[in-house]
């Protein structure tokens, strides 16, 4: 699958189906079909050109080219949403070929985010409908054409793998032949898709388009960009929050073979070398002196006490029904809890890069990000240039999972790049990277809950305290003290609870920015949620699964997938001492997850997840290889965070360094991991980050299952497991 750059684009401001049709246009080689996501006035360029946003485009020659508002960082964007287009355009994927778009907010932003970014499992969602629309469009207008060329009705044709064929003659013609006459011809209007028993594509294994080039190397990430004349450059950013360079003796670095040159920033300085390996003995050999500044105190402990203060006061509510005041006085009995999970890395395999050419007047870059405008007008105003007078390239990206959202990366990057003559690759070793990633927010949550006689909750309170990363992120999205990221998976739950009451309270710890991490609001609440309504559960003698389903009357779908992994799991058969299940349910990301969990305890307290049976329904499914990997994928990225994951300070420092200090589940502890899908009409759901927030609460509840003892923090406290000798 080729990758080009894009050449031509369009405006958009509206998902309505007339400003979708009215952005279809000729141009003189071949057919140019504008992709709604969503679109709006289109605007023509002459007879050879439109300006669409991400759009197909049909030469002459039959290819048929996907410009990509999305990015690849292993979730299956690049094989799925062109599985869309040929669907409904009758071709095979092997026709389509992807451009990345270019950083342009006004033509290719997100539509259920409103900005150019590809994260909250949505490119799918968002694309689901336009994409199969221009597909379709293009489809129709291509059969007009031939029908008009031979003279015949429209009704008597039909488009089969690229070709238009008159049935009764038997005459065809290839897309690529009717390509200008179909530009030339009417905008159809309300086109109606294909019902879902009429998929060809859409539904059935398919290989990624993107692995071959994983495979045999010639898949290009952002670490792979090497402009002619490059430079290598490694970091050292200050090792304490908000510190400052106060002096570097650089006698020693300027002495190592192959470094070029020193650059002092205000609170960095890096080496900049013909390779990596002399940049990296050079940054090693300098001796540096940090200006600490006020944060050279501060610890996790700092960090807790501060939010455990912040959830004694009242927060912006978050949803209320009824009276959950009333009802937990009244309440047979009541069960009170608290929370915290913590700070934590993304350790992407690729680690953080970026190369830039500054050249004065304009700046170039070549990089792996998920939000492509962002980088362009952060480097912007580092670099002192207007935007148009940065040019982003961008690349396959080696792991996202929110951390390449952020463009602290590419600064960091211009602002050495300034310096330097000639194009440099600046590259973040893994220590920089862990110690100076931006984290998962922690979070502190006060919660309680009433249940009357039978043990069926009558109410629920719940107010947490932690970072918003989406009122630094994106400020519009946080209103009234809210926004959508930080409140799923704590409001709409799929259980029926009759008073129900949610606050959240704003605390952004001191000197840490917070960032998106792999599902992100919900990894916090669901593991809170699904915890403490194990909790629940529990109080009133009743099995874990039981008492869920008695609460799912309402919610069938909900219901289908707690029962499904249940049964798979053979949640009732005896297990062998020392062992247990835990069970978590979900629905965010616009889908409906439920994770069995079988785990072992050992008497010195370590725990070994050794199954993991996921039964999920996310609406209709594009391509089911791709959900299989992708929960299997978030299953392993929740599975590390409860065994492992824990980003702790002291004095202001972050404590670990590499995968010794933070673990990464190893291969030989990966659980077998079991997925079940349910088969449905709705349209497609999130799969991106389904698996990782459900896993963790299941794995707390299968400890508990096995021992009795009850994890209300993350990770895991082997300590506290301990069997007495």
């Amino acid at each position: 699958m080729a990758f080009d750059r894009n050449v031509s684009g369009a405006s958009y401001a509206d998902l309505s189906r007339r400003n979708f049709l009215i952005n279809s246009a000729v141009a003189g080689s071949g057919l140019v079909l504008s992709v709604s996501l969503p679109v709006g006035q289109g605007k023509a360029l002459g007879s050879n050109s439109f300006a669409p946003n991400a759009f197909i485009r049909i030469g002459t020659d039959g290819q048929i080219v996907l410009t990509m508002p999305y990015v690849e960082m292993g979730q299956g964007t690049y094989t799925s949403i062109p599985m869309l287009i040929a669907e409904e355009l009758e071709v095979s994927l092997k026709q389509v070929r992807l451009e990345h778009a270019p950083p342009n907010e006004k033509l290719y932003a997100n539509p259920l985010l409103g900005v150019q970014a590809t994260g909250n499992s949505n490119a799918i969602r968002g694309a689901w409908k336009p994409l199969r629309e221009a597909g379709a469009n293009a489809r129709v207008m291509l059969i007009a054409a031939a029908a008009t060329r031979w003279g015949v009705d429209v009704a008597s044709c039909h488009a089969e793998a690229g070709e238009v064929i008159h049935a009764s003659s038997g005459r065809r013609l290839k897309y690529g032949e009717l390509a200008a006459d179909a530009g030339r011809g009417p905008v159809p209007t309300n086109v109606v898709l294909k019902k879902l028993e009429e998929f060809k594509l859409i539904g059935t294994p398919t290989k990624r388009l993107d692995a071959s080039g994983k495979v045999n190397g010639t898949a290009v990430y952002g670490m792979d960009a090497r402009p002619p004349g490059v430079r290598v450059a490694a970091l050292a950013q200050s090792p304490v929050f908000g510190g400052r360079l106060k002096h570097v003796d650089d006698a020693a670095a300027k002495a190592v073979k192959g470094v070029s040159q020193i650059v002092r920033l205000d609170d960095a300085v890096a080496v900049v070398a013909d390779h990596m390996g002399a940049a990296k003995k050079g940054l090693e050999a300098l001796k540096i002196e940090w200006d600490e500044g006020a944060h050279a105190g501060l610890s996790t402990q700092d960090v807790a006490r501060e939010l455990e203060q912040a959830t004694l006061k009242a927060g912006a509510v978050a949803q209320t029904i009824g009276n959950a005041d009333e009802a937990l006085a009244n309440a047979a009995t009541r069960v009170e809890a608290r929370y915290q999970l913590p700070f934590l890395a993304h350790a992407t395999m690729e680690p953080m890069n970026c190369t830039v050419h500054f050249r004065g007047s304009e700046c170039e870059i070549w990089v792996g990000t998920q939000a492509i405008t962002r980088v362009q007008a952060m480097a912007a105003k580092a670099a002192g240039l207007p935007v148009e007078k940065v040019i982003v390239h961008n690349h396959l990206i080696g792991g996202g999972f929110g951390r390449r959202l952020e463009a602290d990366g590419a600064v960091r990057a211009v602002e050495i790049g300034k310096q330097v003559d000639g194009p440099v690759k600046v590259v973040w070793t893994r220590e920089e990277d862990i110690q100076h990633d931006m984290y998962r927010p922690y979070w502190v949550d006060r919660i309680a809950a009433g249940l009357d006689k039978d043990g069926k909750p009558i109410a629920w309170k719940n107010r947490f305290a932690g970072s918003s990363v989406m009122a630094r992120w994106l400020p519009p999205a946080f209103k009234d003290g809210l926004d959508p990221d930080t409140t799923e998976g704590a409001i709409d739950l799929v259980y029926a609870v009759p008073n129900f009451h949610v606050e959240y309270v704003r605390a952004e710890p001191l000197g840490i920015q917070t960032a998106f991490w792999r599902s992100v609001g919900p990894s916090h609440n669901v593991f809170v949620t699904e915890s403490f309504i194990d909790e629940l559960a529990a109080a009133a003698r009743q099995d874990a699964v039981v008492y869920r389903r008695a609460l799912l009357d309402h919610n069938p779908r909900a219901k289908a997938v707690l029962d499904l992994a249940a049964e798979k799991a053979g949640w009732s058969s005896p297990l062998p001492k020392g062992r247990g299940r835990g069970v978590a349910l979900q629905n965010v990301f616009g889908s409906y997850l439920a994770q069995v969990a079988e785990v072992e305890v050992a008497k010195d307290g370590s725990v070994r997840v050794h199954r993991v049976v996921c039964a999920m329904d996310c609406g209709t499914v594009i391509n089911p290889d791709t959900v299989q990997a992708q929960i299997q994928s978030g299953v392993i990225f929740g599975v590390t965070a409860a065994l492992y994951g824990e980003i702790t300070l002291k004095n202001g420092r972050v404590e670990q360094t590499n995968f010794d200090t933070y673990q990464i589940l190893r291969i030989n502890e990966a659980p077998a991991i079991e997925v079940h899908v349910i088969k449905s009409a709705e349209p497609p759901g999130g799969m991106g980050e389904a698996g990782t927030s459900g896993i963790v609460p299941a794995i707390a509840n299968a400890v508990f299952a096995a021992t009795g003892k009850r994890l209300r923090k993350m990770p895991i406290d082997t300590n506290a497991l301990k069997q007495p000798a």
